[in-house]
């Protein structure tokens, strides 16, 4: 078909735009250059010369077709929905499966769980470096008693669920956990829909603690979760690639895409490496997007997004299977945008931002919820975030037609211009030795640190605007929120449920099975069998982060 629009029509229409520009436009164009949040220059006003090269059965086609720009099933939403999957944790596992519950009870088609800080971190509720964080900003999970009691009078074999455990020293055993928790219900594992986190960015490049596993063995556990589910939960999507948190450290859309991308690039080496068929695994890596406030750069870099993963998947690892080159992602509006000083001003936000996720072509969604600028939603905030996707999915309409915005001569242009600094971004990675080198080296931990340092001082001089805040700011005193409580007892109910734990079960079988994983650590083989069998046993998350910690050894972020 070749380009779009010929070369005759393009040369009059860039005559008929400088004509525009001197007789009509004249001075008015402003005084000031405009940029993208991600700094792409914004022109006054696009016309087909912005996409004259455009081959349209090249670089949009079909939705379900290759290169998939306009959204990875044919009939997208006409077909299923986006998943509407709000994140709940707090307290103990009882606590958030009354939330779960909440949810699902009021139209939510998915359960999203978040874990407190020493779940996160691999620390038991009743370890001294967990005290006064039990069941504080997500909820606490210790042994796969509290794995059965989170998920108690929900079937997991018909709702999809999504364990948000960041890190990979943590996902292999909560991910063994949920495994465990099915065989124990006589659920087949192919039953199981869901996904994992699983990012090794996060525990080594995103987060902080005073005991971080190094890069490369963070990164091994990583892959064990993608290659053993990919053998064992054919549903499963075993990592999520963290753009989301990478954002909210500090990123522009465009390095969050990449370094997502070059984490799968590095995962998809390894498990080549392995013996692996790209097509055995490559079918169920996902990827997790946040979107800010810049509205149509956020559609842009969905739709980017899609065009540079199957250019990876089809030209780089010669992926044969459709699946395996489709760009499946969750969002989750920015929780950094959201702000304490009037928040009502947040569920616009974050329905705005809910919005460019749709006409991106997510497939699920999180709403943030407007007051979690101070805490856990309530469940009336809860609920307004729920009603927001459903207002989104039954009365805008939007979802009733593929890749609305296709052919908007500024989408389109700023598609292509965000797809390509995609890809510069992601070989300047490979070339200083790919996504675990540039972690240990402490590289990716200055262009996010430098960043966020540039976003504040923009803040802080008002040349990003936030509304209420430094554009047009409150003179009101703070208004009133009513802020969520956590449980003030789940700290002692998970103590003595730890206590009681270990006084009923085989310690004998604890120590054999943890013993055994410990002289796996050190062989070229996956561990997730291993951590299964000593969850089984009712080893403790914290029992088994410990044998990582002893037989890895600790890393220090690079600061200098």
């Amino acid at each position: 078909m070749g380009q779009l629009f010929n070369k005759e029509a393009i040369e009059e229409i860039k005559k008929e735009k400088a004509r525009w520009k001197e007789e009509t436009l004249k001075d008015k164009s402003g005084d000031k250059e405009y940029f993208t949040d991600s700094g792409i220059p914004m022109d006054l006003l696009y016309t087909p010369a912005d996409i004259e090269d455009m081959d349209y059965l090249k670089d949009n086609g079909f939705s379900g077709e290759s290169p998939f720009t306009r959204g990875v099933y044919p009939n997208m939403y006409r077909g299923r929905l986006f998943t509407v999957r709000q994140i709940a944790g707090f307290g103990g596992p009882e606590d958030t499966n009354e939330r779960f519950k909440f949810l699902l009870n009021n139209g939510a088609t998915g359960t999203s769980v978040v874990l407190d800080l020493p779940t996160i971190r691999g620390y038991d509720s009743d370890d001294k470096e967990a005290e006064g964080h039990v069941g504080a900003a997500g909820v606490a999970i210790d042994s796969l008693d509290d794995m059965e009691a989170l998920y108690d009078g929900i079937p997991i074999d018909e709702i999809s669920t999504n364990i948000v455990t960041h890190l990979p020293s943590t996902t292999v055993v909560l991910m063994a956990m949920f495994a465990a928790l099915a065989e124990k219900r006589d659920i087949p594992l192919e039953k199981l829909s869901g996904t994992n986190q699983n990012d090794f960015l996060m525990e080594t490049a995103i987060g902080s603690s005073l005991e971080i596993l190094p890069p490369k063995h963070c990164f091994r556990l990583q892959c064990d979760a993608i290659e053993y589910a990919s053998q064992n939960l054919p549903r499963w999507n075993p990592v999520s690639y963290n753009g989301y948190n990478l954002r909210e450290a500090g990123t522009t859309a465009i390095q969050e895409v990449a370094c997502a991308l070059a984490n799968a690039i590095a995962t998809t080496e390894e498990l080549i490496r392995r013996g692996n068929n790209v097509d055995a695994f490559a079918k169920r890596l996902s990827f997790f997007w946040n979107l800010f406030n810049d509205f149509f750069e956020e559609i842009a870099k969905c739709r980017a997004s899609r065009i540079v993963y199957k250019e990876i998947m089809e030209d780089r690892f010669n992926a044969e299977e459709k699946k395996s080159k489709l760009m499946r992602f969750h969002v989750q509006t920015g929780g950094i945008t959201l702000t304490k000083v009037e928040p009502y001003n947040n569920i616009a936000r974050s329905a705005i931002q809910g919005l460019a996720a749709t006409l991106g072509g997510a497939q699920s969604l999180h709403i943030d919820s407007f007051d979690e600028a101070y805490s856990a939603p309530t469940e009336e905030s809860a609920l307004i975030s729920i009603r927001t996707q459903q207002i989104i999915q039954a009365e805008t309409n939007v979802v009733n037609t593929v890749d609305p915005l296709a052919g908007s001569y500024y989408v389109e242009n700023l598609t292509n211009e965000m797809a390509k600094r995609i890809r510069n971004y992601i070989e300047e990675i490979e070339d200083k030795g790919g996504i675990v080198k540039v972690v240990e080296s402490g590289w990716l931990h200055r262009e996010i640190s430098d960043f966020a340092y540039q976003m504040q001082q923009d803040i802080e001089s008002g040349e990003r605007k936030i509304v209420g805040l430094n554009h047009f700011p409150t003179e009101k005193s703070d208004t009133e929120v009513e802020v969520f409580r956590y449980p003030e007892e789940a700290e002692k109910r998970q103590k003595d449920k730890l206590e009681k734990l270990r006084n009923k079960r085989d310690s004998q079988e604890v120590e054999m099975k943890l013993n055994v994983l410990r002289e796996k650590c050190h062989e070229d083989t996956n561990l997730m069998p291993y951590i299964k069998d000593a969850v089984k046993a009712y080893c403790t998350l914290g029992e088994i982060e410990e044998v990582f910690r002893e037989e890895f050894g600790l890393w220090q972020f690079p600061l200098a």
